[in-house]
């Protein structure tokens, strides 16, 4: 049995010339049953003629066009129009006449080249058929004839209407797509920018201190050993970073407020003296929040490996009912690493995660010295 629910997207998976075929063969079988004679589109009120063989050709050249109305719209309006011009100087009355309005409005709708040219054309040929239904005997004034064009000419306007639409959605629907494209080259920006300055900013530094060690190979072997780990955890950073781009990775790990342990531990071994303190429990995962906060440490941090190395650095954690306190700072008491130098990108990117999440956030320099970061970020469950 065929599954009733399926057909509605059948129907619009086909081509657009099957589609428009039904109304097409409608308006011909209209045509030929006699109790519809008398409800046609015509010009001029000309005697009318009976119905003959002629008649049904010249159903079939106004009908059957429109079923590629739209994918060629004027190779449509010039068929439609000239069986319309010959029914009219024949008297027929037929309702696949009709078929004009709809090429009209089909064709404003649909047509992209010359547009203007059809317009002009259209409009120069209406003239002299008028002239000739008139002389052929035809019963209407001025009036009626200027009557006729104009609601041929609403068809049309209608139908540069829709197109106008039409343009206007696909522009729209363009620029989210490349809107949403940038903020996802963005986001995808800052996690690489976050993660891999970090990490190499910590192996830099430990390496460099490695360098002071040869004369202590217990303390260099840890160092070294504080590298490889750090790399590794870089590496792993990393691969979860891809995994956002992969889309058949349905389950991706991205750190959480939970792991600011291992970045202070690591920042530890990289030679920086960091106080950590954590107040309270999150009640539940708060997804976005969570994230955010972990990457305020993470980049507090790393400033203080490179700007402020040595000094003592404070990482204060306070989870709220409602939201996450982040309070990084330094002393100023250390040295400046020559380390890798900053863009400004990292902090920027900061503001930007949480000014989304509608939180404040901040970072200064302290009076004494050093630095300050802070930021309040709301924790929504499940953001």
């Amino acid at each position: 049995m065929i599954d009733l629910r399926r057909v509605p997207g059948l129907w619009r998976r086909c081509d657009v010339t099957v589609r428009d075929l039904p109304f097409a063969l409608l308006l011909v079988i209209a045509s030929l049953l006699p109790v519809l004679r008398g409800h046609e589109t015509q010009v001029g009120d000309l005697a009318a003629r009976p119905f003959d063989a002629l008649a049904v050709v010249l159903v079939g050249l106004e009908s059957l066009p429109l079923a590629v109305r739209r994918r060629w719209p004027a190779a449509c309006l010039a068929l439609v129009s000239l069986g319309f011009v010959a029914a009219e100087l024949r008297g027929y009355r037929i309702v696949a006449s009709t078929a004009l309005p709809f090429a009209l409005l089909s064709a404003g709708a649909h047509l992209e080249r010359h547009r203007r040219a059809t317009v002009v054309i259209f409009s120069l040929a209406y003239v002299p058929l008028a002239v000739a239904v008139h002389r052929l005997g035809g019963t209407d004034q001025v009036s009626g004839f200027a009557t006729f064009y104009v609601g041929l000419a609403v068809a049309w306007g209608i139908g540069s209407w829709l197109r106008a639409t039409r343009i206007a959605e696909a522009e729209r629907r363009r620029g989210v797509a490349e809107a949403t494209r940038a903020a996802e080259r963005i986001r995808i920006a800052r996690e690489l920018h976050d993660v891999v300055t970090h990490h190499v900013t910590a192996m830099v530094v430990q390496a460099e201190a490695a360098r002071y060690l040869t004369a202590a190979p217990t303390r260099l072997d840890e160092t070294l050993s504080a590298v490889t780990d750090t790399g590794r955890r870089a590496i792993s950073d990393l691969r979860h970073l891809l995994d956002l781009l992969n889309p058949d990775h349905t389950e991706i790990k991205m750190p959480s407020i939970g792991e600011v342990h291992t970045l202070v531990e690591q920042t530890r071994r990289a030679g920086q003296p960091v106080e950590f303190t954590e107040e309270g429990r999150p009640a539940s995962p708060t997804g976005s929040a969570e994230l955010a906060a972990y990457r305020v440490v993470q980049e507090a941090l790393t400033n203080a490996l490179k700007y402020a190395h040595g000094s003592r650095t404070a990482v204060r954690v306070r989870h709220l009912a409602r939201e996450i306190l982040v309070e990084v700072s330094t002393d100023g008491s250390g040295s400046r690493a020559a380390s890798p130098g900053g863009s400004g990108r990292g902090l920027a990117g900061l503001r930007e995660r949480v000014d989304v999440l509608g939180g404040e956030f901040s970072a200064d320099q302290r009076a004494g010295g050093g630095f300050v970061v802070r930021a309040r970020i709301p924790a929504r469950s499940g953001s």
